[in-house]
């Protein structure tokens, strides 16, 4: 132990005779260093957003959308006067009686109506659903309750609203209890909720800001299934009886195949595409698998940087074998053995890709800090980049420094006296 204390000492006084070359040499392995830690933490913010999305919707859901067809998108602008497209009420009974690995459904019907109360207005689009929508979508709830069973078995006429529309409308008044004008009827308030408005992946996430979550049936009944649209001198009328549907399967084994049978169901009782099936779960597998491709790819271009650092080291170590060539000659003279000469060298090589591998990780982690700062974009630094950085930087010091250790080991005794 005492030996080799005093060979890392040696090494260290040998570096420090060469003060700016040693950190010259260590710059590569900084640099290199801290490319790969600032590239994987920015890649691995990039991502982290996308697939906490898709988390939330829920593994274990299926979620599925109206969709109007081509065809009739088409037509619209030829002044077509009726389309009828979509998830049909029948189509949920269907599947919560056909599929034994469905627990639940939460169908979904979206309207667009202004919300008043008293003076203040905001156009919010009203969400008739179930209350298993919010057992399938979990959200925070800021104040008061969600619609129960009771609520909807009674015709009641109540409301959730999101955290964002209940600031807007009530501003500084009694929030729970108040009443929301919803076109030409009231609502109770009965309770506010937190949303995750956004994208995740291709699934569109299924609450936004201005969200209104009433009873399904007191949507169907007050709003009807008909929405009458006007547009550059066209009159057109739509009926969907359901926006989405929100399936919720047993276990994660089953969703895949649950979404395939659901996908048959629908090819058979939909005579035209007016459907998308999205699964959360397949999603979130394809973007952790994206993401592992990217960090892989990043990394290399990263590593390429301690590359060139170690071929650095092994330019000055072999240039330090030739300056040395005397003092290597001495010292095999009075019985140094080649073992003890490649350790000699590998301690330095080692000493200087360690030291500038903690110095890259100190400036790896300052400049993810800096780009959330500055750019405002999301970076996470993990333990594992930090811990490949130090056993790149390591495994560097020792295979670039083993060819020129090796070579100091080989001179001839004799002819290393005699050089000048």
């Amino acid at each position: 132990m005492i030996r080799q204390l005093r060979d890392i000492q040696l090494g260290v006084k040998n570096l420090l005779l060469h003060k700016l070359r040693s950190m010259l040499t260590m710059l590569g392995i900084v640099f290199g260093v801290a490319s790969v830690i600032a590239m994987l933490s920015i890649g691995e913010g990039a991502s982290k957003e996308a697939l906490d999305q898709l988390r939330k919707l829920g593994s274990t859901n299926i979620i599925i959308s109206s969709r109007k067809p081509q065809e009739e998108e088409a037509a619209t602008t030829q002044r077509i006067f009726m389309s009828m497209y979509g998830i049909t009420y029948d189509d949920e009974v269907r599947i919560r009686e056909t599929f034994e690995a469905v627990k639940r459904t939460a169908p979904v019907k979206l309207v667009r109506k202004e919300g008043r109360i008293n003076a203040r207005s905001l156009e919010l689009r009203v969400v008739g659903t179930t209350p298993d929508w919010f057992e399938l979508v979990q959200r925070p709830l800021v104040a008061g309750r969600v619609f129960t069973a009771n609520d909807v078995t009674a015709f009641a006429n109540v409301v959730v609203l999101t955290e964002f529309g209940a600031r807007r409308l009530l501003a500084t008044e009694a929030v729970i209890g108040n009443y929301l004008r919803l076109g030409g009827d009231y609502f109770e308030v009965v309770g506010i909720i937190r949303s995750e408005s956004g994208q995740g992946g291709s699934v569109q996430v299924p609450d936004q800001e201005v969200d209104a979550y009433v009873p399904i049936n007191i949507a169907r009944e007050q709003f009807g299934d008909m929405v009458v649209k006007n547009s550059a001198g066209t009159r057109s009328r739509e009926r969907v009886e359901l926006q989405q549907l929100i399936v919720q399967v047993d276990t994660n084994d089953n969703v895949e195949r649950t979404a395939a049978g659901i996908e048959g169901m629908f090819k058979h009782f939909h005579t035209k595409e007016d459907y998308v099936i999205s699964v959360p779960l397949a999603l979130l597998r394809q973007a952790e698998a994206t993401k592992r491709n990217f960090n892989i790819v990043l990394g290399s271009i990263a590593g390429i940087s301690l590359l060139v650092g170690g071929i650095g080291i092994m330019n000055i170590m072999l240039a330090s074998v030739t300056e040395r060539t005397r003092e290597i000659g001495i010292r095999r003279a009075i019985g140094a053995k080649k073992k003890q000469i490649i350790v000699q060298f590998l301690i330095e090589t080692i000493v200087l890709s360690t030291t500038g591998g903690f110095i890259g990780i100190l400036i790896g982690i300052t400049i993810p800090w800096l780009v959330t700062f500055f750019a405002g974009m999301p970076t996470i630094v993990t333990a594992s980049s930090l811990m490949l950085s130090v056993g790149i930087s390591v495994a560097v010091g020792i295979l670039f420094g083993l060819y020129p250790a090796v070579r100091a080991a080989n001179l001839d005794p004799i002819e290393a006296l005699r050089h000048e």
